[in-house]
């Protein structure tokens, strides 16, 4: 029993497996065939490796960095089977991912001297940031914290209405104000309401819209200051939601996000529904941004704490 299994138990695990299902089939089908009638590692098999990381939308970048390791190992300790390959591949893959300084969230704590713990959560509209945000409120609650929600993205009244809901269904307290308010305003009440109450855990929704990056950045780094006003070191996490079933379109999302705010944490959506499960490798490692969760699924617990080897260790496990 792994890791993994101890904190989350068997069906956290199971639906890990379940998420990356649609991923794991279409790469190893390409990776089975790259192997067919081959015994050793020559050009060929890398060649055919490398198409199908590629079609796993693991990016050109780190595909390419994570064959020339490959290539390397295999001439340093002189691996020649191809029964070698999976755990070699298994490995650097794992190299790539990108470790966060405090495991703390694994448990869904609150860093020691960081309370309330402001997360500020950014991503495009349809990305799932507001499920999101219910279901890290409800893990934070789960683990016996105060939670209190913002609901910052006041441009949008979809945004503000599902917030809302997922605070009655969670049974958190919720700060919003009417639609077209300032965000900033609604940020900076959220958090003077924390202190106030002794909150544990504050998570700001905001809006999530990427076409003027100058206007984006103005907001964000409005959000920021008033948030200082009332915590100087906060925010203490700036959070990009991406939709992983976007593939490559999630990095153009993550480059615009990356541009305009300081992000330092991520977390993948919709995994469940994709076979482009490899844009996690590429986005952690292009970026040099931890991966924190996963979504694997529209329940409530389907919001995964991410473990680097976990995911891989599942990422090559095919369901019988």
């Amino acid at each position: 029993m792994g890791f993994f299994d101890k904190l989350f138990g068997k069906k956290e695990k199971e639906s890990l497996d379940q998420g990356l299902q649609k991923t794991k089939e279409s790469f190893f089908s390409k990776l089975t065939k790259a192997l067919a009638g081959k015994s050793s590692i020559d050009d060929e098999i890398l060649d055919n490796l490398e198409e199908a990381l590629i079609g796993a939308d693991v990016g050109y970048d780190t595909t390419v960095q994570i064959i020339e390791r490959i290539e390397k190992r295999v001439k340093q300790d002189k691996y020649l089977g191809t029964s070698e390959l999976n755990r070699l591949l298994q490995e650097e893959i794992q190299q790539v991912l990108v470790d966060a300084d405090d495991v703390s969230y694994k448990n869904f704590e609150v860093p020691t001297g960081k309370k309330p713990y402001v997360i500020l959560v950014v991503g495009v509209n349809g990305v799932g940031k507001t499920t999101t945000i219910g279901k890290l409120a409800y893990n934070y609650k789960k683990a016996g914290h105060d939670v209190l929600l913002g609901a910052a993205d006041t441009f949008r009244a979809a945004a503000v209405d599902q917030l809302t809901i997922w605070s009655e269904r969670v049974g958190v307290p919720i700060v919003k104000q009417a639609m077209g308010s300032d965000p900033s305003a609604v940020a900076f009440d959220t958090v003077k309401s924390a202190v106030a109450k002794g909150s544990d855990v504050v998570i700001i929704d905001t809006a999530g819209r990427l076409h003027n990056k100058a206007y984006l950045m103005e907001e964000l780094s409005k959000i920021k200051r008033v948030i200082k006003k009332v915590l100087p070191d906060a925010p203490h996490e700036v959070m990009l939601v991406l939709d992983g079933s976007t593939g490559q379109n999630a990095l153009e999302q993550a480059k615009q996000f990356t541009a305009a705010t300081d992000v330092n944490s991520l977390t993948i959506t919709k995994l469940d529904g994709t076979a482009k499960g490899g844009v996690v490798l590429a986005i952690a490692n292009q970026f040099k941004i931890p991966v924190k969760f996963i979504g694997v699924g529209e329940k409530i617990n389907d919001l995964l704490v991410f473990d680097k080897k976990e995911f891989v260790d599942s990422l090559f496990a095919i369901q019988k």
